[in-house]
């Protein structure tokens, strides 16, 4: 048998092995885990035993219990049948609830009521309806539950007398609520329809009373994560051929003689703080100069060497000499002008 045959076996057995020894120590832990999990304290959930829909009145039959762990419950959470069908009257479902899922107070009607918008409504919004067709409705693809923006389209005459059309964007993230009478949000098939209810608060809800006048509305289906607001811009003909209107023109070159100045200003305080900088940096380097010669031992300056000069002067003769003559053995003097 050849060596690498024979390596091969060998390696192939210690790694099934080692799989076996995995396996065993994975199986005791799952063990573990369910041992662990049978040691929590449980509790009980009221969910839903069938699909339920808008509408739909809750009885014994649609709703059943199950283990739950204990302080894990959604809140709003029934924890037995009898409670949540408490009262003399059934109750009914606001939105579509899927089987196994949790019945929440928020989701269904108190007893006795019915499900109606007022009841989905928010605290302090509004249902306000708007016409629609089969273009402006997005074609009958809105469904309650969905986020639209609304538009205004709007024509006015100009100064000089020509019609000027052009679009704003009205709100944006409103909820649909209903579309024409139907509110359940299980509805998945669109269908063209001439209404739209939307929820918005009181002051929208008169914007889109007064713009249902003023023009003609429009929708914009959003994507149902973006629920925050955008920057917008009126969009008008000129837009669409490249010219740029008087008005929008003017406020352009305003907005740009603004950014102009903010930016001479943002230069001209740059060069005031560069300038400050600069004295900053001269002061200190004067300073620490001044504190390096202050530290700086003085240096002994020794005096200059002297040397010691001799002149001879020679003296001057005298004009006058005096001169001695004997006369015997006596001496006489005379005192004669010196010859030069």
């Amino acid at each position: 048998m050849r060596a690498n045959t024979l390596i091969m076996i060998v390696l192939a057995g210690v790694f099934g092995v080692l799989a076996v020894v995995l396996a065993n120590f994975w199986l005791a832990s799952q063990r573990s885990a369910m041992a662990d999990a049978n040691g929590v304290q449980r509790d009980t959930v009221v969910v839903a035993a069938v699909a339920l829909k808008f509408g739909d009145a809750l009885t014994s039959d649609k709703l059943r219990e199950i283990a739950w762990p204990v302080g894990a419950a959604p809140v709003g959470a029934f924890k037995t049948t009898k409670e949540a069908l408490a009262g003399d009257a059934p109750r009914q479902a606001l939105q579509s609830i899927s089987a196994n899922e949790p019945i929440l107070a928020t989701k269904i009607t108190g007893p006795g009521q019915r499900a109606t918008l007022s009841a989905v409504l928010g605290e302090g919004m509004k249902a306000v309806s708007i016409r629609v067709n089969d273009v402006l409705g997005v074609a009958g693809f809105v469904f309650p539950g969905d986020r639209v923006d609304v538009l205004l389209t709007r024509t006015t005459r100009g100064d000089d007398g020509a019609d000027k059309s052009f679009v704003d964007v009205l709100l944006q993230s409103m909820k649909v609520l209903a579309v024409d009478q139907v509110a359940d949000e299980s509805k998945d098939s669109p269908t063209v329809v001439k209404s739209v209810t939307l929820e918005a608060s009181t002051k929208d809800a008169q914007k889109l009373t007064l713009a249902a006048g003023a023009g003609q509305l429009s929708l914009a289906l959003r994507q149902a994560a973006a629920s925050k607001g955008e920057t917008t811009e009126r969009v008008t003909l000129s837009d669409l051929t490249g010219e740029t209107p008087a008005d929008v023109a003017a406020r352009q070159a305003e907005l740009d003689k603004k950014a102009a100045a903010e930016a001479e200003a943002a230069a001209e305080r740059k060069r005031a703080e560069d300038k400050i900088a600069g004295l900053t940096q001269a002061v200190e380097k004067v300073g620490s100069r001044l504190d390096e010669l202050g530290r700086a031992k003085p240096v002994p300056v020794a005096a200059p060497a002297t040397k010691e000069v001799v002149k001879y002067v020679q003296p001057e003769p005298p004009a006058r000499a005096t001169v001695g003559v004997f006369r015997g053995v006596k001496l006489e003097t005379y005192d004669v002008p010196r010859q030069q």
